[in-house]
């Protein structure tokens, strides 16, 4: 009876404990969205969305930065989805299950731990220097692309797995080959899976600072690149430079454009989420 009441005690803590430690970082988060909202929201216009940087506070915007932003995000979907997708269905359906395999599939998963600026060293190495790509919004890419390409993997794996085992079971019994059951069945059932890790994938990539920085990204750039090599700056690196001055105008703008870059990240986060509620209530 008394290890019972004990034990209760204990789980009346531990849930005590929960609730303040989530009420702490609750509150810590609405400070400091509060904060950032409040010096921003005052400096975001259309002349901050489209003008370029400047040395005066009053004058300096985003559009360099964001239209970087944008040619990162794009030219990394492009690289990382396919390989990502396509190295997903091959483990999960085509690789025989031997030591190499679980080898491989556990180095992948450690893969998306590593810290990004490891990946930004390596892109240094082979996309910089040893492939000539410069400090280019492709070298960037293929940086960020080496980055998000585990979680994509994993996560698309993971959605293909949920696919309740009779689907297979039955498009095997009806005569479609391995390739039509996963093409017309797997990936269609897991889609919605799939997308939520990509989204959630690249929510990661367009936040990202240091392998960019490291590779050579510059945090000022008076122009918005107009194609794949070229120079090029992103939210992140603006935000650092911004917010690394003295001046109490470049403190407005740096909420300013994290409110930008929150707002990207939330949106994309939105989405992940209602397409995995659909696909969840798809499944059931």
């Amino acid at each position: 009876m008394n290890n019972i009441r004990k034990n209760r005690w204990k789980d009346q803590a531990f849930k005590v404990w929960g609730i303040a430690c989530t009420l702490l970082g609750l509150v810590l988060l609405v400070i400091f969205i509060g904060s950032v909202i409040v010096d921003g929201l005052q400096r975001i216009d259309w002349d901050f969305i489209t003008s370029l940087p400047s040395r005066k506070a009053e004058r300096a915007g985003i559009f360099t930065a964001l239209m970087g932003s944008v040619w990162v995000l794009v030219l990394t979907t492009i690289i990382a989805l396919p390989v990502g997708i396509a190295a997903a269905i091959y483990l999960e359906e085509y690789a025989k299950k031997n030591r190499l395999s679980s080898l491989l599939e556990v180095n992948i998963s450690n893969l998306a731990g590593v810290p990004s600026i490891i990946y930004g060293l390596l892109g240094l190495e082979i996309f910089v220097r040893i492939m000539q790509m410069g400090a280019s919004v492709l070298a960037g890419s293929f940086t960020l692309a080496l980055l998000i390409l585990p979680i994509v993997i994993v996560s698309t794996r993971e959605a293909i797995k949920a696919v309740p085992k009779s689907v297979r079971d039955a498009s095997f019994a009806l005569g479609a080959s391995k390739w039509q059951t996963v093409s017309r069945q797997l990936l269609p059932a897991s889609f919605g899976g799939i997308l939520t890790g990509i989204i959630l994938a690249l929510s990661r990539a367009v936040g990202e600072t240091a392998p960019l920085i490291v590779i050579g990204a510059l945090t000022y750039v008076p122009f918005a690149p107009s194609s794949p090599m070229d120079e090029f700056s992103v939210l992140p690196i603006q935000i650092f430079n911004w917010i690394s001055r003295p001046q109490h105008g470049f403190e407005v703008n740096a909420a300013a454009a994290i409110i930008v870059l929150l707002s990207i990240t939330f949106l994309m986060n939105g989405i992940a989420v209602y397409f995995r509620n659909k696909w969840q209530k798809k499944l059931k």
